[in-house]
């Protein structure tokens, strides 16, 4: 824990000389009303991960729910993307058990950062989102925020020295994401579409 708390101010200054990134609506994260929450933006880049977590800045380490492929970019950042709290939650046996361990860190105060679009959207395309975020939310019964990340490139992709927009939208309560089961697939249906509208007026 100790580390995290260096390692995110260094990750600050290091990517904001490699970038010029900008957070907006930061305000927003004050007005959570559950004990914990949930992060959600869209996902265009394999580092979209760090720009929230440097663009949050304060509070406590939040947990970030990553593909196995996030780990496989290179050993620092695999290292980075651990001690800031990433969890491999594909591909692995031991996925059950880290969902129910999240769902008690949310329910106690903690924070999550997941990708709704489970991988990264290709001709700046939102993706169809899959219903981990909305499992989870219900269980865990805390509010959502919608994220927007941009990359002010031609092609809207992550290029080195470009401008990086962090998006914090307003809090979408919990109360939104209660459903009567895992198969409740009207209200999976109605929150999947608010979420992307959310993103969208951003």
């Amino acid at each position: 824990m100790i580390l995290y708390y260096i390692l995110v101010p260094l990750a600050w200054l290091v990517f904001h000389i490699g970038f010029r990134v900008r957070c907006e609506g930061r305000e927003n994260l004050k007005k959570i009303g559950t004990k914990g929450c949930i992060i959600a933006p869209n996902h265009i880049s394999a580092i979209d991960p760090v720009f929230v977590v440097i663009t949050r800045f304060w509070g406590q380490r939040m947990t970030v729910f990553a593909k196995k492929e996030l780990f496989e970019i290179n050993p620092f950042l695999s290292w980075f993307f651990r001690c800031a709290g990433a969890v491999c939650v594909r591909g692995t046996k031991e996925e059950v058990s880290v969902i129910d361990d999240t769902v008690k860190k949310c329910q106690e105060g903690g924070t999550l950062l997941l990708f709704p679009e489970g991988t990264r959207e290709q001709e700046n395309k939102f993706l169809p989102l899959k219903s981990g975020l909305f499992v989870i939310a219900a269980a865990a019964n805390v509010d959502v925020v919608p994220c927007r990340i941009y990359y002010d490139t031609p092609d809207g992709k992550m290029k080195l020295f470009c401008k990086v927009r962090v998006i914090f939208g307003e809090p979408m309560p919990a109360a939104q994401f209660a459903m009567e089961g895992r198969r409740d697939i009207k209200k999976l249906r109605e929150n999947k579409q608010a979420v992307l509208d959310a993103w969208s007026e951003l």
